[in-house]
């Protein structure tokens, strides 16, 4: 199968603007609905066709003033009609590469192929929309140009499975989550005014509509973000797939990942359940994106046993420490909810850090990817001869540090790990992290 001509413009699929506008549209059929039913008069009814004529008429003009093309080593992508904007994004510096198919966009079999770039200042490539076959193929073939291999896409490689999130288990931790038992407070405190006092039940209702909504919707979007997701191992990567209704293919590229992150909630504990979680390189919010789209922090195990989650643990980072240091006995002064979850340890090549209060939170970072390390001490730290050190990735989400270590420890950990992490990011990788 050949790939895209290099150097010919091309187009986004002739469907785009309508699926761009569809939940605009769905919104608006949602609320003249009942001002339809009510007969309320001819003006509403067309200053509501006139606001379709417009999102029509500017999905429209987007589609025709955006073209995109592949060039040498580089994806471009051109849009604007009164600003032209030209934008470059090299393929070697991309983290990850995903195909993400809403509901709308499924019905007409397209896909938003979107492409992740590294840097503090770098954006996400979005086309939207392309064929769901081209979007598949061109996927590979930038996955091939990135990683300095020939233009022509190969076909789909054979992939090995990991693992695939149990349903029944992801409703289960969904509902135990906060998000699940603020849902659940809510409806309970609703059935009980209603039963107590009848009268009131309107009122309440009314003023919690917008309350239960988001509920609702952040529920939706945990379930739907993370449905029958699967986890398999390939060539170009680390590959997820999730979805119900709207779905996302996700490649995470070999050595893309900047730390990972284990949160073991207090509910999920009885059950030995955790999530583990990765950051990859890029800017943590875009224009245009919606919240499931900022968030770079990927769930590769959204709930699972420990045995699992190690088990996924030892593909992304293979040198992952194993012992742990506890912290000394001064912490119980200054972080007593935490002391029992402090730890620490490293090998040479990686670094794992626990905390939290509640939820207990273990995070691995790979010293290749460490980009500054920094000494904290506040004023408390200070009396109590204690110091942090903090592990600064490109990534932004994950935050490991050696939080409350003795100075006696902390000062010679900290010369160490300087030099472990500079021998790390020299030496040539022999099994690249995922």
């Amino acid at each position: 199968m050949s790939g895209f001509e290099q150097g010919r413009w091309r187009r986004l699929h002739p469907l785009s603007p309508l699926v761009h506008a569809g939940r605009l549209l769905i919104a608006l059929a949602v609320v003249a609905a009942p001002s339809a039913a009510l007969g309320h008069g001819a003006w509403e009814s067309l200053g509501q066709l006139g606001t379709v004529v417009v999102l029509a008429l500017l999905g429209l003009v987007a589609w025709l003033v955006t073209r995109w093309r592949v060039d040498g080593d580089d994806l471009r992508i051109e849009t604007g009609l009164l600003r032209r904007s030209s934008l470059r994004f090299p393929l070697k510096q991309v983290q990850a590469i995903d195909i993400v198919r809403p509901g709308l966009a499924r019905l007409f079999g397209l896909a938003e192929l979107r492409l992740r770039m590294a840097g503090s200042t770098g954006g996400h490539a979005r086309l939207a929309y392309l064929p769901a076959r081209e979007a598949d193929r061109l996927r590979r073939q930038l996955l091939a140009l990135g990683q300095g291999g020939v233009e022509e896409p190969a076909e789909p490689d054979e992939e090995r499975v990991l693992l695939t999130v149990p349903t029944s288990r992801l409703v289960a931790a969904i509902f135990l989550s906060r998000v699940g038992l603020l849902a659940a407070a809510m409806l309970g405190g609703l059935v009980t005014i209603a039963v107590v006092s009848p009268s009131a039940t309107r009122g309440v209702s009314g003023g919690s509509i917008v309350y239960a909504l988001a509920a609702v919707t952040g529920l939706w979007r945990r379930f739907n973000g993370a449905y029958r997701l699967t986890v398999a191992e390939a060539p170009d990567g680390l590959r997820l797939r999730s979805g119900l209704v709207a779905t996302t293919a996700e490649t995470i590229r070999p050595g893309r990942v900047q730390a990972i992150r284990m949160v073991e909630p207090l509910l999920w504990r009885p059950f030995g359940w955790c999530r583990l979680e990765v950051d990859v390189a890029g800017r943590q919010r875009a224009e245009h994106e919606g919240g499931p789209e900022r968030r770079q922090l990927r769930a590769v195990l959204p709930v699972g046993g420990r045995d699992l989650a190690q088990a996924l643990l030892e593909r992304i980072v293979p040198d992952a420490p194993g012992e742990r240091r506890p912290p000394p006995r001064l912490v119980l002064l200054k972080s007593p909810l935490r002391y029992h979850h402090l730890s620490w340890g490293r090998t040479d090549s990686c670094v794992v850090t626990t905390s939290g209060r509640v939820a207990r939170t273990t995070d691995w970072v790979p010293l290749a990817k460490v980009q500054s390390l920094r000494r904290v001490q506040g004023p408390i730290q200070r009396r109590l001869h204690l110091v942090t050190i903090h592990l600064d990735t490109a990534g932004r989400n994950v935050h490991a540090a050696l939080r409350d270590r003795h100075v006696a420890e902390a000062d010679p950990a900290l010369g160490r790990l300087v030099e472990l992490a500079r021998a790390a990011r020299a030496a040539p990788s022999s099994r690249p992290t995922v």
